[in-house]
């Protein structure tokens, strides 16, 4: 079952559990990923959905802390729990010692000395990671591993 069918078939629980909420973030993630196939005429697999759901809790955390500084606990409420829903459907994630380890072998490997090959570092990490990752973990594990 592709991670697609999976949310298509969470909706319909939620639909039938009457979770509203849960119900309202499942059918945005939906919208999402039928734009995305729509503008593009093509038919998204699951690394390119993980990408989505990356992407869309990457923007309720941004909310998150607007919100927060704002004062608006009742919208921190509502973006948290949307985050929640949406983690579901993320494969599992590395630990940020992991990412660290990795990160470390992919600098020695590539021989990187300096904040300059960053790009470099960041390319080979993001191909090597993929959506294991937080990439903004990977970014802070680059930077230390390059000032040393």
């Amino acid at each position: 079952m592709s991670l697609k069918d999976r949310i298509t078939d969470d909706m319909k629980t939620a639909m039938k559990a009457k979770e509203a909420d849960r119900l309202s973030t499942i059918r945005m993630l939906l919208a999402a990923i039928k734009q995305r196939e729509v503008d593009e005429r093509i038919v998204l697999d699951d690394a390119a959905v993980v990408a989505i759901v990356d992407k869309l809790i990457k923007q309720r955390k941004d909310s998150i802390a607007a919100f927060s500084q704002a004062g608006r606990s009742d919208l921190v409420d509502k973006e948290t729990a949307e985050v929640k829903v949406l983690e579901a459907y993320l494969p599992q994630r590395l630990s940020a010692d992991e990412i660290g380890a990795g990160v470390r072998a992919l600098v020695a490997e590539l021989g990187a000395t300096g904040p300059g090959d960053m790009g470099k570092v960041m390319a080979a990490a993001k191909a090597r990671f993929g959506s294991q990752a937080e990439m903004a973990l990977v970014s802070a594990a680059v930077k230390q591993a390059l000032a040393k």
